[in-house]
């Protein structure tokens, strides 16, 4: 069983800037994948970002690149989301996910909330334009 414990959010301006923590209970990253999802009112849930657990290798939605950037300290159990020059679509509630282990992402599959087993209870991102 993984406990995933996101913090971080709040109410910011536009343009303003965040850094979202995700805090795992046990050594998760260095086996699964890990993801960032986020759900604004009357929407489904959507991919942000993902870290892959061998190489690291990062991915974003399009409309995130470039202002977003995910990481993780394996030391800390904790993946992180640094969001810069933030816009008032970004507001929703933010969710950190954890993969099944040692999967591989397949094509776009990080894209999608089935390849994720373990969510955590997320965490409201407010901007306010």
């Amino acid at each position: 069983q993984v406990q995933l414990v996101e913090s971080g959010g709040g109410l910011v301006q536009a343009g303003g800037s965040l850094r979202l923590s995700c805090a795992a209970s046990t050594s998760t990253f260095s086996s699964r994948n890990m993801g960032w999802f986020r759900q604004a009112p009357g929407k489904e849930r959507e991919f942000v970002a993902a870290i892959t657990w061998d190489t690291g290798s990062t991915y974003y939605r399009g409309s995130v690149k470039g202002r977003f950037t995910m990481s993780r300290d394996s030391a800390k159990n904790t993946i992180y989301l640094v969001m810069n020059s933030l816009k008032s679509e970004d507001t929703a509630v933010y969710y950190c996910a954890a993969g099944r282990p040692k999967s591989l992402f397949v094509g776009d599959s990080y894209l999608s909330t089935g390849n994720y087993d373990y969510w955590g209870q997320g965490t409201q991102v407010t901007v306010s334009s």
